[in-house]
């Protein structure tokens, strides 16, 4: 009997997968997002400080992550729309500094597919939303000889359910979000 609940317990620990840490290389990954203009154009913007971290195995599968993104760097290649941007107008980024994500849920839908499901707070409301995920790979570096992983999320967020700006014509509801991401294994 204690021959078979050792082979057992093997067995077991066989097959659990260790998880490690992985940070964003925020030098190779970028936050983007895209929004409607005067229902006839898209303007592009990106967030310059964030800091992403994933806890996952080697494979990088079932990831669990947390996000921080700083609002104060939001970057439309405007300085003048950056400046609204900030203000209490829309993310208001004295009162609200950062917006967050944390994974609630994770679903494998194809072999480097899948959905991220979790709690966006922004402008201090939070709300779950659902990210499109694919792995694009996984290698050992070079120089740190640690594992890389290359990941693309994306996902439409309704600006109006955050308080985010007001209802006008002349933005769109959906925001598009676009993040590309360099994760390194610690």
């Amino acid at each position: 009997m204690k021959k078979v609940a050792f082979s057992f317990l093997l067995i077991a620990c066989a097959t659990l997968t260790a998880q490690s840490t992985w940070k964003s290389d925020n030098a190779h990954s970028k936050v983007g997002f895209a929004i409607t203009h005067l229902m006839i154009s898209e303007v592009e913007g990106h967030f310059g400080e964030f800091d992403i971290t994933a806890t996952a195995d080697d494979t990088f599968s079932e990831p669990d992550f947390t996000v921080d993104i700083k609002t104060a760097s939001i970057d439309t290649d405007n300085d003048r729309r950056d400046e609204h941007l900030r203000s209490a107008d829309f993310f208001d980024a004295e009162t609200h500094p950062s917006l967050s994500f944390a994974t609630t849920g994770f679903e494998k839908t194809g072999d480097k597919t899948f959905k991220l499901t979790g709690d966006l707070t922004l402008h201090g409301v939070t709300k779950p939303v659902t990210l499109e995920g694919k792995l694009n790979g996984i290698i050992t570096d070079q120089r740190s000889k640690k594992l890389k992983a290359g990941l693309k999320l994306t996902g439409t967020v309704n600006r109006l359910e955050f308080g985010v700006g007001g209802d006008t014509p002349t933005l769109g509801d959906d925001v598009e979000m676009t993040i590309n991401l360099e994760m390194a294994q610690q």
